[in-house]
């Protein structure tokens, strides 16, 4: 199309379904001057021969909502462009061959009326009346989600395409990237086998080869080409045009209908990843062929057979139905199965969409549009924990690291989402130095962006090691004692996998007091807990400051969120002011003591007065234990008297040690985070990513103690919470309130989207949810919501609730108050 442009606004490389989108939703969003960059021919990398199917249900509620508008879009998209899309509502089955998978799809159906999705329970014999061909003589169940699809990818994309030409998008076929400037930290311009472009903003869409593109501007982007295979049939008898497309997970297959006949694949729990062989003047066994375009892998007929053998016995019709095209096409996967949203870490102004782990098609439309909305507005439009590039960490720079975990979650595609459950493959990475010691003393690690960390302690003649179910699981009784040795002794905790970073220089205070939320103007020795908000208000960060000198704060924050939470920072850290952020978090390990006698055995292995008076909550103090000088700062997250021990790596033993000496005769158990979960439930404490997230403000999470409102000092996102306390005017109204509700029935297990109903209409679901052992209850969390009249606390308390359960309804409590508060500290939420 012409020549290429010197400059562009924007520039987007890929032209996928996912490259197409998010052109076509940034000129409908207004911009001009966008072009799109493909290196072949529109679609020819993976979505030409992806399979199509249209599912909805995730189990995030804004990730489920950008499939809906995927849906909605295709819908509307034929009529808009003038080209056909192929795109057909026909539904989705889901079955269940066994109770454990019936359970999963009762919750699953919870979770979608939670997230207003329309999804049906059905017994086999109403499935099979959608699908008379299928033999159901092992169904227990299934589910129907009426609005569920399938499309045309190729269709889909080039309406996309025409429809982002229709508002002014510049596309260019066959002209290849080779490399990306960067200067002082930011994308500027794009170089192409036909001359440089420059830019201000960058979009990665290049699907398989967009880590390869990343790494041409120092981005990483993990992801990892598989095999996938699946078949076409001819015309079969029986095979209407309306059937609905069919996932069997338990038999790891799925369907859908295409001219009169089948397509048929599935998920293997051996699969094959694409590596092409390593290129002579790299040797890099990872790259990928940049020629390779409209082009398959060789068919593996014998890997395909375990799954055409469970096809044969859902669809008996199979063995004799003619096959006319196996498709071999490698397409991207993560290593944790959601796709990849956000603008790079490593380098501003340079933005990625990739790795949709065969699902690109559903995502297309909605990731398309919040990739648009994050690039307008800088900062995601709404929270995409879930799919945010910044979930990654170090780890997932080692390609073979990545192969293997990646390798692994594909093999869990269809698997049974167990609650709780930790992937197994490529550990351990990171330890603390305390690993081997607890793991002696029955130590079950989990795992959080490469960190080994204690989730329980199995007593001696237990085995460790987490046996998963959707009821009590192996662990329940052994965590309830650790909970309890907490509220009535003391504990250790090994949270050495927090991120930590110093924040330091002459313009320190100036800096965090425009980021942070909370008054940070504080004397040395002070922690201060904030939250970090985006220009909407909503909760981007949550952690605790502590001044540790007129020029340096040390930071502390959640081990999932150390990529995030220092982006955040750095990227918002006003121009001009002398202050820089550094990442410490490998130089200290953590021990938390929790408990009433918690200030006993630090009494006894330190000379510093840790009474009250002299080390009051809410302080830091430097004291020495066991030789080493350690950070010791007064806080808790479970609720009880404690101190988070913040110790030079190379100590960690010998304070350890130390502790656990004098602890004895108080005694001192170890405790996990599971623990940790329940003990932090029965004070209300908020968790990030779940119960507060960038769609809250600190108002509607019932923190606003922890906001400077009443100071005159301005902070980024102040101005939307002042508009929100004067929206809801006297009566204190918003649009949401986080509270707490128990359920006594012991039989019922919360795990969080469970739907809540008030006074018998539905009006939120559970953020989180778990047991609280002091109390004996089930105990979740989550947000009454009432956007169109607001809600005030009166009303949250004034209703009668009801929490729908794998789809049966319970009796609820409410409050607005902690649940356990024998007059214990107030922190963290």
């Amino acid at each position: 199309m012409g020549d290429l442009p010197a400059s562009a606004r924007a520039i987007i490389i890929g032209g996928g379904i996912i490259g197409c989108s998010t052109a076509y939703h940034l000129a409908k969003l207004g911009w001009k001057d966008v072009i799109l960059l493909e290196r072949g021919k529109l679609t020819s990398g993976s979505t030409w021969h992806a399979a199509g199917l249209v599912g909805q249900l995730r189990t995030s509620a804004n990730i489920t909502q950008l499939l809906k508008y995927s849906v909605e879009l295709y819908n509307r998209l034929e009529a808009e462009t003038g080209l056909a899309t192929g795109w057909k509502m026909n539904g989705g089955l889901r079955l269940a061959c066994n109770n454990e998978r019936m359970t999963e799809i009762r919750r699953q159906a919870t979770t979608a009326h939670s997230f207003g999705l329309e999804m049906h329970l059905l017994s086999p014999k109403e499935a099979q009346d959608l699908w008379p061909i299928m033999d159901i003589g092992d169904l227990v169940g299934a589910a129907f989600l009426p609005t569920d699809g399938q499309a045309n990818p190729a269709d889909i994309s080039q309406s996309l395409a025409k429809g982002a030409r229709m508002n002014g998008v510049r596309i260019f076929e066959e002209t290849a990237v080779t490399g990306i400037e960067v200067a002082k930290g930011r994308a500027v311009a794009v170089m192409t086998d036909k001359g440089r472009i420059a830019a201000d903003v960058i979009v990665n869409c290049a699907g398989q080869w967009a880590r390869e593109l990343g790494a041409l501007a120092g981005v990483n982007v993990p992801l990892q080409s598989v095999q996938h295979q699946y078949i076409v049939t001819e015309a079969m008898a029986g095979v209407p045009k309306n059937l609905p497309t069919l996932r069997d997970p338990d038999r790891l297959i799925y369907f859908k209908e295409e001219v009169g006949g089948l397509v048929m694949g599935g998920y293997e729990h051996n699969p094959i990843p694409w590596l092409p062989g390593p290129k002579p003047s790299r040797g890099d066994r990872f790259a990928l062929p940049g020629d390779f375009a409209f082009q398959l892998l060789e068919n593996d007929w014998d890997h395909f057979g375990q799954l055409m053998e469970q096809a044969l016995i859902r669809v008996p019709a199979l063995e004799k139905a003619g096959v006319k095209q196996m498709i071999n096409g490698p397409e991207s996967f993560t290593p944790d199965g959601n796709f990849i949203l956000g603008e790079a870490p490593e380098v501003r102004n340079f933005y990625v969409g990739a790795g949709f782990n065969a699902f690109g098609i559903a995502s297309g439309g909605g990731a398309g549009r919040a990739l648009a909305e994050w690039v307008a507005g800088g900062e995601p439009p709404m929270d995409l924990w879930p799919v945010d590039i910044r979930r990654f960490g170090s780890v997932h720079r080692d390609r073979n690291w990545v192969l293997t975990r990646t390798l692994e979650a594909y093999a869990h595609h269809y698997s049974m989402a167990w609650p709780h459950e930790e992937l197994e493959s490529v550990r351990p990475v990171r330890v603390s130095p305390l690993y081997q010691k607890l793991k002696d003393q029955g130590a079950v690690f989990g795992w959080k962006l490469g960190w080994e960390r204690p989730n329980w302690f199995a007593p001696q003649g237990v085995e460790p090691r987490d046996v998963y179910s959707y009821g009590r699981q192996n662990w329940f009784e052994h965590v309830g004692s650790e909970h309890r040795c907490a509220r009535e002794r003391v504990v250790l905790i090994d949270q050495t996998s927090f991120a930590k970073f110093m924040l330091v220089g002459r313009d320190a205070e100036a800096a965090l007091s425009w980021i942070a939320a909370n008054d940070v103007a504080k004397k040395p020795g002070s922690i201060v807990y904030t939250q970090m908000l985006n220009q909407r208000g909503g909760i981007e960060c949550d952690l605790t400051v502590t001044r540790v000198a007129d020029d340096a704060y040390y930071i502390v924050t959640g081990t999932g969120y150390a990529t995030h939470d220092f982006h955040w920072i750095a990227t918002h850290i006003p121009a001009g002011l002398d202050a820089r952020l550094i990442d410490v978090s490998s130089a200290y390990g953590v021990l938390s003591l929790m408990g009433p006698k918690a200030r006993d055995v630090l009494a006894a292995v330190t000379d510093a007065d840790v009474s009250n008076a002299a080390f009051p909550f809410g302080m830091a103090r430097e004291i020495a234990v066991a030789g080493a000088m350690v950070r010791a700062l007064r806080v808790t997250y479970v609720g009880e008297l404690g101190w988070e021990l913040h110790i030079p790596v190379e100590s960690m033993v010998a304070v350890y040690d130390a502790l656990w000496a004098a602890g004895g005769k108080h005694g001192i158990a170890n405790a996990g985070y599971r623990a940790i979960e329940s003990l932090r439930l029965e004070k209300f404490y908020r968790a990030w990513s779940s119960d507060i997230t960038p769609d809250h403000s600190p108002l509607e999470a019932g923190m606003g103690w922890a906001v400077k409102l009443r100071k005159n000092t301005p902070f980024l996102g102040r101005e939307a919470l002042v508009a929100q306390v004067e929206k809801g005017g006297a009566q204190k109204k918003l649009p949401k309130l986080l509270a707490c509700f128990t359920v006594d029935d012991p039989a019922i297990v919360l795990l969080g989207r469970e739907t809540i109903f008030r006074n018998g209409r539905q009006c939120g679901w559970l953020a989180s949810g778990g047991y609280g052992y002091t109390l004996e209850t089930n105990i979740g969390i989550g947000y009454v919501r009432d956007p169109e009249n607001g809600v005030s606390p009166e009303d949250v308390l004034s209703g009668t609730y009801e929490l729908e359960i794998a789809c049966e309804r319970y009796p609820a409590k409410v409050s607005l108050q902690p649940l356990y508060d024998p007059k214990m500290e107030r922190v963290k939420g």
